[in-house]
């Protein structure tokens, strides 16, 4: 595991601004995200080693159409409808009290 500590934002909501279409949202439009923690603390290994998860197979068609870095700096988390989607951190954008929840 690459991550001991948990992630600086687990628990908090943020918005996503992805960088390919995410399953479920259709387009790249943000939309908000409550972390969980990093993927391989919540999983217990790498993204690219959970072969048939939908949450990793989905970042997999993302990094590949989008070119995100295939490193394990990637967090889980769930979007406002209750699914698990897996970010690349570079994806992540702090709301602030002023933005609206999307």
């Amino acid at each position: 595991m690459k991550h001991n500590a948990p992630h600086p934002q687990a628990g908090r909501t943020v918005t996503v601004a992805p960088a390919a279409a995410v399953f479920g949202h259709g387009d790249c439009t943000p939309f908000d995200y409550r972390i969980e923690d990093w993927n391989d603390r919540v999983f217990g290994r790498s993204w690219q080693d959970m072969i048939g998860n939908p949450a990793a197979l989905g970042y997999a068609v993302r990094s590949a159409t989008a070119s995100l870095p295939t490193d394990n700096e990637v967090v889980y988390g769930h979007d406002s409808r209750g699914l698990g989607h897996l970010v690349h951190v570079s994806e992540l954008r702090q709301r602030t009290h002023e933005e609206p929840a999307r």
